[in-house]
């Protein structure tokens, strides 16, 4: 569980870097390696580097959440300043 979140926490990641649609991409990728690591993680059974991993997929799936949402803002402001800047 641990690894998948691991892979959904880069693509979040990568997401973040590409155009268009990538901002929602990392956004939804973001999410769900935050609830696959979290799962991950709750598994008190497992070695110590696999509940790690999945700690360490909440944190950059996080990161990449948070860069997805920053660029939509960044997006809707300029969106806005165009609008009063022509309206």
């Amino acid at each position: 569980m641990a690894h998948a979140a691991l892979v959904a926490a880069l693509g979040a990641l990568l997401a973040a870097a590409l155009p268009s649609p990538g901002l929602f991409l990392a956004i939804g990728l973001g999410i769900a390696a935050i609830g696959t690591g979290w799962l991950g993680y709750r598994r008190s059974g497992d070695p110590g580097a696999t509940r790690l991993a999945g700690a360490a997929a909440i944190t950059a799936g996080a990161l990449g959440c948070l860069l997805g949402t920053l660029r939509v803002v960044l997006a809707l402001a300029a969106i806005d300043h165009l609008d009063r800047m022509l309206g």
